[in-house]
């Protein structure tokens, strides 16, 4: 009986071990793309021209969807509790609630994971592709360097990006979630608006655009990764590209607990 347990438990550390391997070689190769990026910036041999281009397609083109996810989402917070708060007489506190809610969590989280979605997704299925068809190769044969000319230029963009979409968030969640209490639970509005500046502060809102540059730097840089690792043509790049969103998804959402623990002091 021992014996024939031996072989299933070596084959366990055996699995174990080689995930574990295989997380720090991948987490060694996106650091060294973030550090080859940071230089890139550094030296100021990023191609501007596909940074300005990424900032379009990461912040312009994202912006239609966040403002929707963001303007509901805050309707919604106030339609479940308005009346709740201001049956126990705590309609001042309607304000801060939201506005906590949105600032430090809902802001940047939403809006990461609709870039994730979104963007992510696209990073990856191009540069994958690129990949697939040999023209990251075709780049090193003209001297230029792919980090220079592919990644750089889409983490700069997306730590850029993202906190300017953040701040859209929290002000079209924060509105109309206002609206929504105003007009549907009959809250004063100089209740809700006493709240937000009674217990709102600025590192409220200052921590939430942190945040949201670190999952900028999380999406654009997983999203390469993944791209550059693409193999098998375009089987490779539907599994590079669904690998990219969930990856970045579930990074974020762990960074995001972390993050508020320092920044919030919690």
């Amino acid at each position: 009986m021992i014996a024939s347990e031996k072989p299933t438990q070596n084959n366990l550390f055996t699995w174990l071990g080689s995930l574990i391997i295989n997380f720090l070689i991948n987490l060694g190769e996106v650091c060294e793309l973030y550090l080859r990026s940071l230089k890139a910036v550094w030296r100021r041999t990023i191609f501007w021209d596909n940074t300005l281009a990424q900032m379009e397609a990461i912040g312009v083109k994202s912006l239609p969807i966040v403002i929707i996810i963001s303007a509901f989402t805050g309707m919604v917070f106030s339609l479940q509790i308005a009346k709740i708060f201001a049956t126990f007489g705590l309609t001042s506190q309607l304000g801060q609630g939201l506005t906590l809610a949105f600032a430090r969590e809902l802001g940047p989280v939403l809006t990461g994971v609709v870039v994730a979605g979104r963007v992510g997704s696209s990073i990856a299925a191009e540069i994958g592709s690129m990949k697939v068809t040999e023209q990251i190769e075709a780049l090193e044969s003209l001297s230029t360097d792919p980090v220079d000319y592919l990644v750089a230029p889409r983490i700069l963009a997306g730590a850029l990006m993202l906190p300017i979409l953040v701040i859209f968030s929290n002000i079209l969640g924060i509105y109309c979630g206002f609206a929504v209490a105003v007009f549907y639970a009959s809250i004063p509005p100089q209740n809700f608006i006493d709240g937000i500046l009674t217990y709102i502060d600025f590192w409220d809102f200052a921590g939430g655009i942190i945040k949201a540059s670190f999952f900028g730097l999380i999406i654009a840089g997983i999203g390469t990764f993944k791209g550059l690792r693409t193999e098998n043509g375009a089987l490779g790049v539907g599994k590079s590209t669904t690998q990219a969103v969930v990856t970045a998804i579930i990074i974020i959402f762990i960074s995001n607990y972390f993050l508020s623990m320092l920044l919030y002091q919690l």
